[in-house]
């Protein structure tokens, strides 16, 4: 079976789908099974061996959709949309496409406006043509199917990993000092966006005691001023930006405990990253977020502050119950795999 790919997201998006793509690529190339990959980009990543072939294509949206899917009719004998509605429009031949959320369709989610509109344009005929629909999360597959009940036949739920890296992940004062990490600190990962909620976040974390700082990993997004904003107002609130895998993963090592109130998830992967890697986790009793934690994380109301702040207090205020959830929060990370996502995708694909 020859699979086409849409890998551009590979090399172009650092965080997020970007993350999902290299890691299925990844585990696809350490697989022993026959399946040979076609992988459609702008921009190759990195060499994945004979059976995963770059193949360039050299257009700008929409044009790289339509383009590629001409190709990889012609090429493959199936392909798996990771990234787009689109591609699947123009296809001959049987396709998949990862449904990664819905938050495009959600009220008060100030989603990033331009990706909310061509995901809401291009989402129904792509729900037609598909043969399969990869849903990440229960929660993500109810959420779809709530809103277009014919998709429901074509869904299977496929959850996400965390990196094995970060499982061996450990502090490192080298990294704590890049960084200008001189306390103990409670940890956040994402972009600076309203849906992750992070100026409730900051609001609860003024109100506890001056004992540790407030680190956020991640870029700028849309609508971020108010975030950044009540960061720099704040007091010890460290924006660090970007950072590499190496430096992330010594960072959830290193965490007091990590905070991830979004407001909204298809899956969320830092949090299993953070469990995997030992932090002990605060997160939101929302979407698919209760799903991925099970019982290995503190849930509390996104939207209360106060909720946020007394399970901060609590978190930081009880070894013990950092030590159970740091210990469970290995485990269940332990629980997701690479290579049985990457097998389940191709089983779909079969």
């Amino acid at each position: 079976m020859i699979v086409g790919v849409d890998a551009r997201a590979a090399a172009e998006v650092p965080a997020g789908r970007g993350r999902v793509v290299r890691e299925l690529l990844r585990a696809w190339a350490a697989r022993t099974d026959d399946a040979r990959f076609r992988l459609y980009c702008r921009e190759p990543w990195e060499p994945l061996g004979e059976r995963l072939e770059w193949v360039t294509v050299p257009a700008h949206d929409p044009l790289w959709h339509l383009r590629t899917a001409r190709r990889a009719s012609h090429e493959c004998d199936v392909f798996l949309s990771t990234n787009s509605y689109l591609t699947v429009w123009f296809t001959r031949i049987p396709c998949a496409v990862i449904v990664h959320d819905l938050v495009a369709f959600l009220d008060g989610m100030q989603a990033q406006p331009r990706a909310a509109r061509i995901e809401r344009a291009t989402i129904r005929p792509a729900l037609r043509r598909a043969a399969v629909l990869l849903c990440n999360s229960e929660a993500t597959r109810s959420d779809l199917v709530g809103r277009f009940p014919a998709a429901g036949a074509k869904t299977r739920v496929v959850p996400f990993a965390a990196d094995a890296r970060f499982a061996a992940a450990a502090p490192d004062p080298e990294v704590l000092a890049r960084h200008r990490l001189d306390r103990p600190y409670v940890l956040a990962v994402g972009t600076l966006e309203p849906r992750k909620n992070l100026e409730r976040l900051i609001a609860a974390w003024e109100g506890l005691p001056d004992s540790h700082a407030l680190a956020l990993v991640g870029p700028r997004g849309w609508d971020d001023e108010r975030i950044v904003a009540a960061a720099q107002r704040a007091g010890d609130v460290r924006l660090l930006g970007r950072v590499s895998d190496a430096d992330l993963g010594a960072l959830y090592a290193g965490a007091a405990c990590f905070a991830y109130p979004s407001l909204y998830e298809g899956f969320g992967l830092p949090v299993l990253e953070a469990m995997a890697a030992g932090a002990p986790v605060l997160t939101s009793n929302v979407s698919s977020l209760p799903e991925v934690a099970g019982d290995a994380a503190l849930l509390v109301d996104p939207r209360d502050t106060d909720a946020i702040r007394e399970g901060l207090s609590r978190l930081l205020g009880d070894d013990a119950l950092r030590a159970r959830l740091r210990e469970r929060g290995r485990a269940r990370a332990a629980e997701f795999s690479w290579d049985r996502t990457a097998g389940e995708i191709l089983a779909a694909l079969s």
